[in-house]
């Protein structure tokens, strides 16, 4: 997965994105690393390593993991984090949270504009890198905006910016 870029090649993420990866590659080193270490232990009991599935299965998992650090610990190394406290609410940017009406369907919407790896439709967290958060990004309140989607060219009118 890739996450929003910065021309230095900044990966940017807010506050509550970079606390959430942090507390995730903590919990792999920890807990996952030694779940993953008492399993192999446990399928090493069960004889010849060759035609041990077992044994098989947690080393593809360990593989998953340790792929899952390092990838972790290059985005995080990487982070440039953008504080609410810095978030200039007069235009859209990585971190407010903006309330959209769809011109066509006559319908509201409210995301919060993220990184690509924090965001989830469900929790109505948007990426910056979408096709939405580009057309956004930068517009002020009244401003309004035509935007290619997977469902067709929306048309859409920025209602309100604020932080979350």
């Amino acid at each position: 997965m890739a996450a929003a870029k910065a021309h230095d090649d900044r990966v940017i993420m807010t506050r509550e994105g970079y606390d959430k990866l942090k507390a995730e590659l903590i919990a792999l080193r920890g807990d996952g690393r030694a779940e993953i270490a008492a399993k192999l232990q446990e399928a090493r009991g069960f004889g010849d390593l060759s035609e041990n599935a077992e044994y098989h299965a947690a080393k593809e998992e360990q593989e998953k993991l340790e792929n899952r650090v390092l990838w972790l610990d290059y985005q995080l190394s990487k982070a440039k984090i953008v504080d609410a406290e810095d978030v200039d609410t007069s235009s859209v940017s990585l971190g407010t949270t903006v309330t959209l009406k769809d011109l066509d369907l006559k319908k509201t919407f409210v995301y919060t504009l993220v990184g690509t790896e924090e965001a989830d439709i469900k929790e109505n967290r948007i990426s910056a890198a979408s096709p939405v958060g580009m057309a956004i990004t930068g517009k002020k309140v009244n401003d309004e905006v035509m935007v290619r989607t997977p469902r067709g060219i929306r048309h859409l009118k920025i209602m309100k910016i604020r932080l979350k």
